[in-house]
């Protein structure tokens, strides 16, 4: 493990991933440490620095010398992102790691590119079970006394907080390992942190961000189990209500650890929140600099392309990241009227004739000839991606060559599952592309009926 020492407190954490990347900072929650973050680790590390903290009291972190609080946990971490990145970074929060990452965004906005959040605690209204059981249980904790009687208790009874917390922590048909799981009760039951579980279920109380997620501007990916017994979906509301921009899954058969229960989903939607390229089908390969570079140029052209209407850069970047890019020599073909397709095409650099026979509509091609050019931002072969019939002309690079870049219908289908919004909006400007083509042939037909008549 690395230690940092921010003004004499030092702060423990894993790191994955090579330096210079952009760094993603993964906070847990009550009662964890880095390992509650682990199984994100190995396919943020692909793309991004990743650092995994103990939090001050837990893990191998000493607790902070004054009483912990979501405030001077997040003023901690931002003190860390100052020291270890040149940029905004990542958060990546579960439960009270999420309240954390968000009142980092509001107080440190400068600091914070992206948001993902887990199961995050945002009222800080546990749920019943939790103030029933395992409140009183925390509250002996904090004090010597106490927690030697829990401990006491603990050994005797064969794991009575056990018995408690699965239940209320995992879903009925959870994926969870067996090993997972003693690892997790484990942290939950490390000794010496009575004292920081106390403060930190206290200070959850105190820091009720209802009415406060408004002046959050950072995009945000929200993951919830769907039987979440520990922070209850109830939270899920203030997040309709008060910051309907962030993008809330709530997933089935998890529940307080999505991430460990139904890990492949959870690393899908996140995956393909952050733009990991081919997030879909592949989350372990490793992305190297220049593709990191190609995505996030390809997201900034994207905004002035016939498809980058009304998306964010977030969804910019989780769009350029399904994206290929092929360079084309000068007058080379790049598919031909007889081939159907499943792709679709921009124009990136360059330009690209469109060649095709109007006198034979509907038949082999006699006499192609080039009746229209495509420059930078225009769409091309939309229509054969869609339905997966023939192409209604030849594409050829412009004299001096093209760069294109293709989206394969495959990609765009799992994109609109993964994203409901993003793929209906991209629909939406596919369309609106194909609309204003239409009307302007239309318009050129009437132009030239109109010569013919005079």
């Amino acid at each position: 493990m690395t230690v940092f020492n921010l003004n004499g407190q030092q702060l423990y954490a894993v790191q994955e991933g090579l330096p210079n990347r952009q760094v993603a900072l993964l906070i847990h929650g009550w009662s964890s440490s880095w390992y509650a973050m682990s199984p994100l680790m190995p396919m943020l590390a692909q793309r991004f620095s990743c650092v995994a903290v103990d939090l001050p009291g837990y893990g191998k972190s000493p607790a902070l010398p004054e009483r912990a609080t979501i405030v001077a946990y997040a003023d901690l971490l931002a003190k860390l992102i100052e020291e270890i990145s040149p940029g905004p970074v990542v958060l990546v929060g579960h439960s009270m790691g999420g309240m954390i990452g968000l009142t980092l965004a509001r107080r440190h906005p400068q600091l914070v590119e992206r948001i993902v959040m887990l199961c995050p605690t945002l009222s800080g209204r546990l749920s019943t079970a939790i103030n029933v059981f395992i409140f009183p249980i925390t509250l002996l904790e904090r004090f010597g006394l106490g927690s030697l009687i829990v401990s006491v208790v603990e050994n005797v009874v064969v794991g009575i907080t056990d018995r408690l917390m699965r239940p209320v922590s995992f879903a009925e048909r959870s994926g969870i390992t067996e090993n997972q799981y003693k690892r997790i009760r484990a942290d939950a039951r490390r000794p010496g942190q009575g004292r920081v579980r106390a403060e930190c279920f206290r200070a959850m109380r105190e820091s009720d961000l209802s009415g406060k997620l408004n002046d959050i501007e950072v995009p945000a990916l929200v993951l919830w189990g769907a039987e979440d017994n520990t922070v209850p979906l109830r939270d899920a509301g203030l997040l309709a209500d008060e910051w309907p921009e962030a993008d809330l899954r709530i997933i089935p058969k998890a529940g307080h650890w999505p991430h460990f229960e139904t890990p492949d989903l959870a690393r899908r939607h996140i995956a393909a929140f952050l733009g990991l390229p081919l997030a879909s089908t592949d989350l372990n390969t490793p992305v190297d600099d220049r593709t990191v570079a190609e995505v996030r140029d390809i997201a900034q052209f994207i905004a002035n392309s016939d498809i980058g209407s009304n998306l964010n850069q977030a969804q910019r970047i989780r769009l350029a990241a399904q994206f290929d890019k092929r360079v084309f020599a000068p007058h080379a073909t790049i598919v031909d009227v007889e081939t159907a397709g499943n792709e679709m095409y921009i124009v990136q650099l360059g330009v690209v004739e469109v060649w095709s026979d109007p006198d034979s509509v509907g038949q082999a091609p006699k006499n192609l000839r080039m009746i229209a050019t495509l420059t930078p931002g225009q769409i091309a072969g939309e229509l054969a991606m869609l339905d997966g019939g023939l192409r209604s002309a030849d594409l050829r690079a412009g004299p001096d060559g093209a760069t294109m870049l293709t989206l394969e219908r495959e990609r765009l289908q799992t994109l609109c599952e993964d994203d409901p919004t993003l793929g209906t909006r991209l629909l939406w400007n596919i369309s609106m592309a194909m609309a204003g083509r239409v009307r302007f042939v239309l318009w050129q037909l009437q132009r030239a009926m109109q010569k013919i008549v005079r």
